[in-house]
């Protein structure tokens, strides 16, 4: 029925602010809690206190700093004018050094010295925001996987941004920061290198973006598909049995004659979603260094056709 579909939340249980286990160390945790209706609507209503602490505080400043860096730059390049700034913030960009500097760590600033410095302060802040998120999982006695999710994606971006340029001797093979000229690079990217879609590491790549994707729509829809039963407390059902759970099971087992457990989905997801950008790394890092042209490669080895009709 209607009514049922819960695919917002429906109901918001409101009490007392909580304010979480104690810190033992360190900065306490800054704000005072408040609740937010809409807030409430896709997730919990709370929101607040925040812990930065002095990993958070670095983060946010180098952070900072690598914004401040690519924003003057593109506004230097429309001289100055905030409206052109505005109206053309999708194609500009900051670009890396020309090749002629090679790995050189100091070049002119105009000719991607800002590059190198945006890249330095926004892979501080990266690394830092890192730490600090490993660190508060074991502050609080939980298990590492955000954490190690996490280093997955920034394992892509050092990837592309820096061990591959190294491997290939020349910071101009990395990226620009940019939102459509990093499109038009990748895109560049795939036609140098003979088209990427035959890299078997990019198939895996997507073949597990979209299995990522997948696995949690199918989760995500059979939890509200049983919220009317409590599907959303999951973990107190695996002990304490209701009759979501169970309603759950069986609708997998009805339909495709097997049923993740509610505790392993998540495991494949986790590994669905993590194995996507370490695929993705793996055959950035091969192109340019180990294969040039993945068409050839492909060819080489029954992947591509020989010939079309």
């Amino acid at each position: 029925m209607a009514q049922y579909q819960n695919i917002f939340t429906q109901v918001q249980v409101r009490g007392p602010a909580e304010f979480g286990v104690h810190v033992r160390r360190g900065w306490p945790r800054q704000g005072q809690p408040f609740f937010s209706y809409w807030a409430g609507k896709i997730g919990d209503a709370q929101v607040g206190p925040v812990y930065l602490g002095t990993l958070g505080v670095m983060s946010i400043v180098s952070g900072i700093i690598a914004i401040e860096i690519i924003g003057l730059n593109m506004l230097a390049s429309v001289n100055w004018n905030p409206i052109e700034f505005v109206r053309r913030l999708f194609w500009l960009s900051l670009e890396p050094p020309d090749a002629k500097w090679g790995l050189t760590i100091f070049p002119p600033l105009k000719e991607g010295g800002w590059w190198l410095m945006a890249g330095f302060f926004l892979t501080t802040s990266i690394l830092l925001w890192w730490v600090r998120m490993y660190k508060r999982a074991r502050e609080l006695k939980m298990g590492t996987h955000v954490a190690w999710a996490f280093a997955a994606a920034i394992w892509l971006f050092l990837s592309l941004g820096y061990i591959r340029p190294i491997l290939m001797g020349s910071w101009s093979v990395a990226p620009p920061f940019g939102i459509f000229r990093h499109l038009d690079w990748t895109n560049q990217f795939s036609l140098d290198h003979g088209n990427l879609f035959y890299n078997p590491f990019h198939m895996l790549s997507i073949a597990f973006l979209y299995g990522s994707a997948l696995l949690f729509a199918m989760h995500a829809a059979t939890i509200l598909a049983v919220g009317r039963y409590g599907g959303e407390r999951e973990i107190e059902q695996i002990t304490d049995r209701g009759t979501a759970a169970e309603r759950a099971a069986l609708f997998w087992r009805w339909t495709m004659g097997f049923n993740a457990t509610v505790e392993s989905i998540h495991r494949w997801a986790w590994w669905f979603a993590v194995l996507c950008p370490l695929c993705g790394g793996i055959g950035i890092l091969l192109t340019g260094t180990v294969v040039d042209n993945w068409f050839e490669w492909g060819i080489r080895h029954g992947l591509a056709p020989t010939a079309y009709p």
